[in-house]
């Protein structure tokens, strides 16, 4: 399953950090340039995440958190988690569920 979130950043990150940051995420990631939220005279970077690798998004959203730890003086902000797909195990428990309910 892929995992989609996105990390908002303190500032822009250099071309640099960019390599770096792709070298120590297992994550595909997209940088674009944005302002925040709360003040869009503050011009950052968004990273948007697709990760494949993690089992579960909290881990997948922690990798992400341990990728921008490895830049100095870079932090996070913001975080903004889509709505993620249906697992299977949760489908599962739907239809488990579901049966219970006639059955009662």
């Amino acid at each position: 399953m892929t995992y989609r979130f996105s990390l908002v950043l303190n500032r822009e990150v250099t071309d640099q950090e960019t390599v770096t940051l792709k070298e120590t995420s297992q994550a595909n990631m997209s940088f674009v340039g944005d302002t925040l939220p709360t003040n869009a005279e503050i011009a950052v970077t968004r990273i948007d995440f697709e990760n494949d690798v993690a089992p579960t998004l909290a881990e997948a959203i922690e990798a992400g958190f341990t990728a921008i730890k490895a830049i100095p003086d870079l932090s996070i902000p913001g975080l903004s988690v889509p709505a993620q797909p249906a697992t299977a195990d949760d489908s599962e428990e739907g239809q488990t569920k579901d049966k219970a309910e006639v059955a009662s």
